[in-house]
């Protein structure tokens, strides 16, 4: 071997090592990241590293850890083995997650936080406060227009409470399954997924608006201040169903 070709793979083994051991500190301080996104104490490597503190729009997560794939980047892709926390902390989850052009997709994702952590500092109306816990299982997640292509997953609310002005709702365990439809993410529940006889759909659509179509009927399980409620939805059906109808923006 002659001294040029000596020199091109010294080069050549020296710029791998660079790349195969580039810190995560170096790469985050040189990442334009948002003003509304913030990380502290960065560790390991662009491959496999660890941030002890990461904040998105004033929500704190703490241990996320990764492995990327470096296979995935000779197809355009970003694929990572995402973990945030663990079962000790408030906030945590893990799943597969691909970055690319076309957006987002995830497998076996799993993530559970208390409800204050999806609400922020989110004023609500009626002074409304809100309680409990979320539990989110994604099978698959493909991200699409305007925000899904597929989704096949389940959100579980636990042992949920809402206190406004007009009364004290304990509402419990609620389960809801998820899916797209038409590009929009739909959630469902009916009389089996919760205690609180509702049936029906939730669509949720780009820029943050709604569109609920369901219905609900008296049960025994009921919180007393839900009961005195219904008679504001409207006329209840023939099979004591009262309508709820909306559509409008998401106010978080």
């Amino acid at each position: 071997m002659n001294l040029t070709k000596k020199i091109i793979l010294g080069v050549v083994i020296y710029l791998g090592f660079i790349i195969a051991l580039f810190p995560a500190s170096v790469a985050v301080k040189l990442a334009p990241l948002p003003n509304n996104i913030s990380v502290s104490g960065v560790s390991g490597t662009i491959w496999s590293g660890k941030i002890e503190t990461l904040s998105i729009q004033r929500r704190q997560l703490e241990l996320v850890q990764w492995q990327l794939s470096p296979w995935g980047l000779f197809l355009g892709k970003a694929n990572l083995d995402l973990v945030i926390g663990n079962r000790g902390t408030a906030v945590n989850g893990k799943g597969l997650v691909s970055l690319s052009g076309s957006g987002i997709d995830a497998e076996g994702l799993r993530f559970e936080a208390p409800s204050s952590f999806l609400l922020g500092n989110t004023r609500l109306p009626f002074r409304t406060e809100v309680s409990g816990d979320i539990s989110l299982f994604v099978d698959t997640l493909q991200q699409g227009i305007p925000l899904c292509e597929q989704l096949n997953g389940k959100l579980f609310l636990n042992t949920v409470q809402v206190k406004n002005q007009f009364g004290n709702y304990p509402l419990g365990d609620i389960e809801l399954g998820l899916s797209c439809e038409d590009g929009n993410v739909k959630v469902r529940s009916d009389e089996q997924m919760n205690q609180l006889g509702f049936d029906g759909t939730v669509l949720v659509k780009a820029e943050k608006m709604v569109q609920v179509s369901a219905k609900i009927k008296e049960t025994a399980s009921q919180p007393a201040d839900l009961k005195k409620a219904l008679a504001f939805l409207g006329k209840k059906d023939s099979q004591g169903y009262y309508p709820i109808s909306y559509q409008g923006r998401l106010p978080l």
